[in-house]
């Protein structure tokens, strides 16, 4: 196998830290499963998460405490 160096920034390798399921878990495999998992969603969910994205962005959102209130919990 041919390795390879890729730069990132400290932000994204701190990212895929959080993402490792165990600790002895490679990059290699953190951004596998992320290609794969993203592979396996349909169109139609990938622009529901694109829509649900730019909602955000927008301030287009409530927080759970505001949800909880409006439903009466």
């Amino acid at each position: 196998m041919m390795a390879t160096t890729v730069q990132i920034s400290e932000e994204l390798r701190e990212e895929l830290a959080a993402k490792k399921l165990y600790e002895k878990e490679t990059y290699e495999e953190v951004i596998r499963d992320l290609i794969e998992d993203s592979a396996e969603l349909s169109e139609e969910t990938k622009k529901e998460i694109e829509q649900a994205r730019k909602e955000y962005k927008e301030g287009k959102y409530s927080t759970l405490a505001e949800t909880r209130k409006e439903l009466g919990l």
